[in-house]
Parts: C-alpha cells; sequence; structure tokens
C-alpha cells in the first residue's frame, strides 16, 4: 500500500499551522489603554502556534523524532489526535521538520491509518523511524480491539520520505515469544555496543505480572531475533522508550503511566555500559543519583523521545491541554486547569539535553529560541508592595510588570537572603485579579526546593494538584538564574540548567505578571522580556 503525503490539503494546513507570533499592539481592543493599564483581560490563543508547535487542526500525541542524515534535519513524526476520532481508525502519523527545534514546517500526513475497521493497524500507535542504506523504515504499532491481537507491532518503507508502503505481510506479535497480545507497542530501535541493531518494546509477560520489554536485535533491520525481556519498575508501565548513548554513559529515556498520577512523568536511566542500563531495571530500580528518580520535566511535558544531530541532542514531548480552567467573558478559558489529569495530546515542546559531568541528566533551552526571541521590550512597574530598589520583603510582597505579548522571553535573576527563602513568578495578574496563577520556587526543605503551581489571589484555591514539578538542589550561592519562554498558552521556566518546569497556563498574553516573596526578602535584578 502506498500513499502520498503532499497534498493540497497538507499544504493549505501548513500555511495555517505557522501562524506567527508577531503582531502584539493587541488593536483587537482599541479602547484599552495597553501600556498604561493594569486590569484583567481575557485573551485567546492563536490559531497555530510559532515556536511550540500545533497543528491548526487537531493536536501533537507522540512525538517519534529522528536526525534524517540525508536531508540534514530532524524529522519529528507524531500521532495527529482530532477531536472527533472515529472509534476504530485514528492516529495517523504525521510529521514536522526542523533543524534547530524551535522553527517548524509541516510535512503533513505520512503513513495513514488502516483502511477499514478491521484492519490490523485501523488505529496507529507509537513506534520510531530510522535511516540505513538508502531505506527509511518506521516501525509503529498497529492497533485494533477487532483483530486476534489488539495489538502489533508493524512497519513501513520509504526511499524518499514521501512515498511510504507498509509491508502488510511482515509483523511481530506479543504471544509468538510469550507476551500479551493486548499491549505490545512503543517499538524503538537503536544501535547497541554489540554493533547490531536492538529494538524493545513495551509489554507485558502473556500470562500475567509485572510489565516489561521485549528485546530483539537484527544485523539488517529486517529479521529480528528474540534477546530476552527487561524488567520495568514494579508494576509501572514504561511507555515511549528511547535508549541511546550520550558520550560515556547509555541512557533510557522513558515516560512512566501508573496508577498513581503522581509519578506520570517523563524519567531516565544511566549507566556506563548498556548491558548496565538494563540492570538498571532488572537489578533495580537503580535510580540516577539526581534525588529525584530521574525527572525530566513535570506532568505537562509527556511522551518524550530524543533525536541527535551529532552535536546537540534534544528531546520532544507533547504538553497537554487542559480542562476545567477558568470561563470569564466569552467563554473563554483562563489559568492552569482543575488540578485533574493531563488530556492526551496537545502542543509539541522541545527542549536540549544537558550532561553533567557525573552523567545527570537536565533540560535547558534549544540555543535557538534565544535567537528567535531578539526583539528587546520595555519592562516597567506597575505597581508593587514591598519592594524597594530591587528587593522584595516580607509577606505578599511582590513587583507587578507591564503586560506580556503572545510570544515573551522573560529572564531575571533572583538572590535569596537565606537557605528558606520561598519566592514565586505569577501570570494572569491585574490589579483587579481575584485569582491568578503562580510557579512558586518552594523550599521542601533547607536544600531542596521545588516548582508548585498555586492559584493565588483572595479567591484563590491555593496548591493545584496535578502540575507541580519536582525536586531539585538548591543553589548553592542561593542565586536563582531564570529563563522563561511563552507561546501563548504554553509556559516552560528553566532555572540554572538545573530545574525544568513546563506548564500551560491560558491567558498569559496580554496580561501583567509579576515576581512575589513570601517572607524573608529576595533581590531581583536584570529583568529582560524580549519576543518574536
Amino acid at each position: 500500500m502506498k500513499t502520498m503525503i503532499y497534498s493540497s490539503f497538507a499544504v493549505i494546513l501548513s500555511a495555517l499551522m505557522l501562524t506567527a507570533c508577531s503582531d502584539e499592539k493587541f488593536d483587537g481592543d482599541p479602547a484599552r489603554d495597553w501600556e498604561g493599564s493594569t486590569t484583567f483581560f481575557a485573551p485567546t490563543d492563536d490559531a497555530g502556534f510559532n515556536t511550540y508547535y500545533k497543528p491548526a487542526i487537531g493536536r501533537v500525541g507522540d512525538p517519534m523524532p529522528f536526525f534524517d542524515p540525508k536531508a540534514g534535519d530532524f524529522k519529528v513524526l507524531y500521532l495527529q489526535e482530532f477531536d472527533n476520532n472515529m472509534s476504530h481508525r485514528f492516529h495517523p502519523i504525521w510529521a514536522v521538520s526542523t533543524v534547530d527545534g524551535a522553527n517548524y514546517e509541516s510535512l503533513g500526513e505520512i503513513l495513514p491509518y488502516g483502511s477499514n475497521d478491521y484492519a490490523q493497524d485501523a488505529a496507529l500507535g507509537t513506534g520510531c523511524c530510522f535511516w540505513k542504506d538508502g531505506t527509511y523504515y518506521i516501525y509503529y504499532t498497529g492497533h485494533n480491539g477487532n483483530c486476534k491481537y489488539r495489538e502489533v507491532v508493524m512497519r513501513a518503507t520509504s526511499t524518499d520520505f514521501k512515498t511510504w508502503t507498509k509491508d502488510e505481510l511482515w509483523q511481530i506479535n506479543g504471544p509468538q515469544f510469550g507476551y500479551s497480545s493486548n499491549d505490545f507497542r512503543d517499538p524503538q530501535i537503536f544501535v547497541a555496543e554489540d554493533g547490531l541493531f536492538h529494538m524493545v518494546i513495551a509489554t507485558y509477560p502473556e500470562w500475567g505480572g509485572d510489565p516489561c520489554f521485549a528485546e530483539f536485535k537484527s544485523n539488517d533491520m529486517k529479521n529480528w531475533e528474540h534477546v530476552g525481556r527487561i524488567r520495568m519498575i514494579w508494576d509501572r508501565m514504561l511507555e515511549c522508550p528511547d535508549i541511546f548513548k550520550l558520550g560515556d554513559y547509555w541512557y533510557c529515556v522513558y515516560s512512566e503511566s501508573v496508577r498513581t498520577s503522581w509519578s506520570r512523568k517523563v524519567k531516565y536511566m544511566v549507566a556506563p555500559t548498556y548491558e548496565e542500563l538494563k540492570n538498571c531495571f532488572n537489578d533495580g530500580p537503580k535510580w540516577p543519583a539526581d534525588g529525584h528518580e530521574g525527572i525530566l520535566d513535570t506532568r505537562a511535558f509527556y511522551a518524550g523521545k530524543t533525536a541527535s544531530n551529532g552535536t546537540d541532542r534534544y528531546i520532544w514531548g507533547w504538553s497537554p491541554f487542559r480542562s476545567g480552567a477558568d470561563v470569564h467573558e466569552k467563554n473563554i478559558s483562563v489559568g492552569g486547569g482543575d488540578g485533574n489529569e493531563p488530556n492526551w495530546s496537545g502542543t509539541l515542546v522541545c527542549h536540549k539535553l544537558i550532561q553533567h559531568a557525573n552523567g545527570i541528566l537536565t533540560l535547558g533551552a534549544v540555543p535557538a529560541m534565544a535567537a528567535k526571541y531578539n526583539n528587546a521590550v520595555n519592562v516597567n512597574v506597575m505597581a508593587s508592595n514591598g519592594y524597594n530598589n530591587g528587593t522584595l520583603s516580607g509577606n505578599d510582597a511582590y513587583v507587578l510588570f507591564n503586560r506580556l505579548g503572545t510570544c515573551n522571553h522573560i529572564s531575571f535573576t533572583v538572590k535569596t537572603s537565606n537557605n528558606w527563602d520561598k519566592f514565586g513568578v505569577s501570570f494572569v495578574r491585574g490589579t483587579d485579579s481575584n485569582k491568578y496563577y503562580t510557579m512558586v520556587v518552594n523550599p521542601e526543605d533547607e536544600n531542596h526546593r521545588k516548582v508548585n503551581f498555586e492559584q493565588e489571589g483572595p479567591e484563590g484555591k491555593g496548591f493545584v494538584d496535578g502540575i507541580d514539578g519536582y525536586w531539585f538542589e538548591r543553589p548553592a550561592d542561593n542565586t536563582y538564574n531564570i529563563d522563561i519562554y511563552t507561546d501563548n498558552s504554553v509556559i516552560v521556566m528553566y532555572i540554572n540548567d538545573n530545574c525544568c518546569y513546563t506548564q500551560r497556563i491560558y491567558g498569559i498574553q496580554k496580561n501583567c505578571w509579576s515576581i512575589n516573596n513570601y517572607g524573608g526578602s529576595v533581590t531581583v535584578s536584570d529583568v529582560k522580556v524580549s519576543q518574536q
């Protein structure tokens, strides 16, 4: 079966998807004093996202990035989610291309779902893409509850990344090797220390038990031999595995989907060799020495997988859209949701992997982001309490700054006076707001911090469940260098190349923002805002 990805429909969508974020004049409400006012405004997201990619129709599901050595760019395949999927046929694989993780071109549909409700791949699931000897391979999950095996691993090939042929006669099913027929998915291919291609598949033993990875190997990517199984972590199903070597260490990045929602995050294991990496699970868990089980980001970043161009390695995941946000005038949602489980699918977010000397990974901004957000704008103090020449002192101290645009790069430095000072940064905050939304850098103990999400103000509910971050070490000099990037409602905060906090907050654009202090005192300096 063959399909062409370039259609007039895809071209039209591509134009719609790349809506720019350059118009910051807010001329939709000319009566408002945008420069001088500080009252709340209820904005809406643009139809297309310019930096954190979202298709004009539908949303991004599990990304499958790889570096295309033939084209010299990254191809990020993903499961295309629509609002009204058919009952059995859904999640065709679409793709974008990028050279830097900050600018994207839509490639439209790459691989369609099956032709009828009884096709093994009536629905497509996560997989991977690989290039070898002039041929592109997509290994993917074929999902259909109408078939003998609900999930199997399938493949398709192409010589030009435009026309794809599904190999209808090839598949790997779980029961053939003692694994589940219901959960057998997310194939990922890599080259191991033996020089052979290896593939891991997320599954369960056929007759029950804790989940595991089924491992296979091949010397030609066509014929695969079963190697054995790798344990997961207790009863936690680890989705979207990604195994790679970076410098002197081997890594497995995975997304932990469990009944206990607090752990539903992207994580990693690390070891000096591939065999030792497997033992982090088989003899473990042997968590990375980072104090937080290898967590890389918040629950607003999921299904993260990586790719490298030989110089930098980036990770792509999706930031979910949120339900239960506060509804204001004209049914416009504001805030970060009600704290329940995140929805499935959203907007494509990319980070750069930062490898530390001991093998620990953290996430930082993609270098092209700063270059893209390069138009400096004035930063004006609009209101304050307990603020004096850069110092915030006492409870409820804050400094309120002028309105943001649609796409913003905010940077500043905070110096705390002691090891227990607490501060935060608020958005969707007006001088008349009874509620606003804050990322609080909270002291969990004297030497550790965690970013919490709180709804503050006279009518605020306080801590919001399901959106908080993870522990990280307090900087020894109590200095926090903070970079925040926003694109419509998607926001990412980086602290000292040591903490990454992705979030979804509706209503950021066209509203004021603030830096806050909660007891003690903090010094704020070098506050800058730039836009596209």
